[in-house]
């Protein structure tokens, strides 16, 4: 009997520690893409390279992903635009990026269905801020907590 309560601890113990994802701060490349449903202009911010993004170890998942875009929407706000509809593509390389921002324009520019206006963003224009996170310490950086993974509670 000790030794099956041993193993489940064990067993327990390892399946914790690989289920809890680490947290890395890296440098990584973005690029933002606009569009609106009310008229035909897109809109491509350059491909930029930020010093401190967040992911998760073993997914490479970008944490924040939706404040980056919230910055592109916010920017174009106060611009004019009414209502944009924004996304942030990111890759840990910068080779992989290119690649989905060839892809993501290539596609609007031949566009048989719909001739897009394409606007590009330069850098002078708007660049991403940092999300950094409450032990990070960075003065051109957007303060965010780090995502806690919610357990629902369970009603019998």
């Amino acid at each position: 009997m000790k030794l099956k309560g041993f193993c489940l601890a064990a067993l327990l113990l390892v399946c914790g520690l690989s289920a809890s994802a680490k947290h890395i701060a890296t440098k990584g490349f973005l690029f933002g893409f606009a569009s609106s449903f009310n008229d035909s202009t897109v809109y491509f911010t350059n491909i930029q390279e930020v010093d401190s993004i967040w992911i998760d170890s073993k997914t490479n998942f970008l944490y924040s992903k939706e404040n980056y875009s919230y910055q592109l929407r916010d920017y174009l706000k106060d611009q004019g635009l009414k209502t944009p509809t924004c996304t942030t593509f990111f890759s840990l390389k910068r080779k992989d990026i290119e690649k989905k921002y060839l892809a993501l324009k290539k596609r609007y520019m031949t566009s048989k269905k719909q001739n897009y206006i394409i606007k590009y963003l330069s850098d002078s224009d708007f660049i991403y801020k940092a999300i950094i996170f409450e032990n990070d310490e960075n003065e051109n950086a957007i303060v965010q907590q780090v995502p806690k993974k919610n357990k629902k509670n369970k009603r019998k």
